[in-house]
């Protein structure tokens, strides 16, 4: 009887062995499964310095995947000396270096989706929106938040940063 029971046991192994080996072979016949959800690809950052002779400690704009966070811009003319006019002149110099920025990295003012403007004197806000709000179409402005501050870089009477898309 021990041998029969011996006998029957390793047969019972033998089939476990035999059927686990099956359970562990790909089935050839149907498409491999996930076997959980897929990790996403890490975003893709890149840092943009348009002019690396500027002595600015930042990125004029980085790139993740398919946004642009551009820094803040003031309104300096090509030598880094700011304009002189008062804020109109300041804002629309400004504005035009954010456009630069933008061309510059496949982006432009229509894909504009936030903004942030730092004002040296808010009494100056009404002004500064006359020069601002002709470089978006008029019903696609951005979000924006307009902040009174202590002071700017260089004395500017103000500064502006956004986030746009990229094409």
């Amino acid at each position: 009887m021990k041998s029969t029971s011996r006998l029957i046991t390793l047969i019972c192994f033998g089939m476990l062995f035999t059927f686990g080996a099956e359970a562990q072979q790909p089935d050839k016949s149907r498409p491999a499964q996930s076997t959980g959800p897929s990790i996403p690809a890490p975003p893709r950052v890149e840092y943009l310095k348009a002019d690396r002779s500027r002595p600015t400690p930042f990125s004029d704009a980085v790139r993740v995947d398919q946004m642009l966070y551009l820094s803040g811009k003031i309104g300096t003319d090509s030598s880094f000396a700011l304009v002189s006019g008062g804020i109109k002149a300041e804002t629309k110099q400004t504005m035009e270096n954010i456009r630069r920025v933008l061309d510059q990295n496949g982006s432009s003012f229509d894909q504009v989706v936030k903004c942030t403007v730092m004002l040296a004197d808010m009494s100056e806000w009404a002004a500064m929106n006359e020069v601002y709000v002709t470089y978006f179409v008029k019903d696609r402005l951005p979000a924006r938040s307009a902040l009174g501050v202590n002071g700017l870089a260089l004395g500017a009477r103000v500064e502006v940063e956004c986030l746009a898309t990229v094409k």
